[in-house]
């Protein structure tokens, strides 16, 4: 039960990060994209640059804020799959984002990290 409980409140999370970009206008154009060295969370062009997002999700401050579970290794993964995506589908500019969603209790708050790198 556990782990269902973990991919809902990942689900959720990804939802909430989604509308928050919709809001700032940009374009969704994949969500849990994967490839054979893994998966991005969300892919969406801001205004003519491609951002890959990825998206932490936390019930509880026990373990902090979301955006610190994204270090130097999962940085370095990310940009790997970015890197492929890109193979695949043309270059352009592009950056790494990260949307934190802490949700405790009441309603959740999002941190938008724009343009993260080792």
């Amino acid at each position: 039960m556990k782990a269902h409980t973990h991919l809902n409140c990942g689900r959720s999370g990804e939802e909430l990060a989604r509308g928050w970009l919709h809001g700032l206008g940009w374009h969704l154009l994949a969500r849990n994209w994967r490839c054979r060295l893994g998966e991005i969370d969300l892919i969406a062009d801001d205004h003519g640059v491609l951002v890959f997002v990825e998206v932490k999700t936390r019930r509880s401050g026990r373990f902090g804020r979301g955006s610190l579970a994204v270090n130097a290794l999962k940085l370095r993964r990310l940009e790997r799959l970015a890197t492929l995506y890109m193979q695949a589908t043309g270059e352009r500019p592009c950056r790494l984002d990260v949307i934190s969603i802490d949700w405790p209790s009441g309603a959740p708050r999002i941190e938008h990290l724009q343009g993260v790198s080792q």
